[in-house]
């Protein structure tokens, strides 16, 4: 009670999230119990009636689940595979900027597609890759070459998630690696540089050992969403030509919920999604704390 009295303004500051997760996260799990009920919107959650595990045999038995899982995996790993790793590298650069202004007005410019909705960055790339006008397809042409169909071709689809999620992404990404790097003793610079340490050898021996253990963090919490693609990016790049790989469990959860109010199905899908997600966070944790990292708990 003498440390909440002392830090009263703190925990005050800290009172919003705290609230935002109890509203929007805490209280709507009490509807995970929709998923081992018939539930019917008329009876309601109390006297729906109880079907048990039926929800999830029905979905694991059911014809698209192995092509959900699959679609789904595929788009997660290569979004750590190329995404993760890009506002790192973004973060390295600018904090090898000596010019002020210069790295600030960087900054900022790779910070604005954070801020524009996923219909606007779909429209623009649609812009840029339909057959009907498009500006690549309108250079490949000038160069000698035939259309490509970007936008309906299933081989171009997780390479267009991958590409959108990074131009939107990773300048917002480069807050938290930015600032770790500002933690970095410049004493260690200084004393690297004066044995005759270049950038590189500084960047291996000192910068990277410094952020590694926001690096392990930011993974592990990355980890806990690698069946959830994001709704918005996906549905919006569906179509009736490429839904064989761009069928994904978030958008699922929406046909089946939403579309066709099958309410407990849908509920039993996401909740399959957080299970495997709070045992990949489990996994991560104890895969770095025995790699000697400290984890998140």
């Amino acid at each position: 009670m003498a440390r909440l009295s002392r830090d009263k303004w703190l925990y005050l500051l800290l009172l919003p999230g705290v609230l935002y997760y109890i509203i929007f996260r805490f209280v709507p799990m009490f509807g995970i119990v929709v998923a081992f009920q018939n539930f019917n919107a008329y009876l309601g959650i109390f006297n729906s009636p109880w079907v048990g595990w039926k929800n999830f045999s029905d979905f694991f038995k059911h014809r698209d689940f192995f092509n959900l899982f699959r679609n789904t995996l595929a788009i997660s790993f290569m979004n750590i595979i190329f995404y993760f790793p890009a506002p790192l590298l973004l973060a390295l650069l600018l904090n090898e900027v000596r010019s002020s202004w210069y790295k600030r007005s960087v900054q900022t410019l790779v910070y604005i597609p954070h801020f524009l909705s996923w219909v606007i960055v779909s429209s623009i790339f649609y812009m840029l890759l339909t057959t009907d006008g498009g500006v690549i397809n309108l250079i490949i042409e000038k160069l000698g070459g035939t259309k490509i169909s970007f936008l309906s071709s299933p081989d171009w689809f997780r390479t267009i998630v991958i590409i959108q999620t990074i131009w939107k992404e990773t300048g917002w990404g480069t807050i938290i690696f930015l600032a770790a790097l500002a933690g970095v003793d410049m004493e260690q610079y200084e004393a690297a540089i004066v044995d005759g340490a270049g950038r590189f050898r500084r960047l291996w021996h000192i910068t990277m050992p410094a952020i590694k253990s926001t690096i392990v963090i930011l993974l592990i919490l990355r980890m806990g969403s690698v069946l959830s693609t994001g709704f918005d990016q996906i549905y919006l790049l569906t179509n009736s030509l490429n839904r064989s790989v761009a069928s994904v469990f978030d958008v699922y959860v929406y046909e089946q919920g939403i579309t066709r109010g099958s309410f407990s199905f849908a509920t039993a899908v996401s909740l399959f999604k957080s299970v495997i997600g709070m045992a990949m966070v489990y996994g991560t944790n104890y895969i770095a704390k025995r790699a000697g990292e400290s984890g998140i708990f």
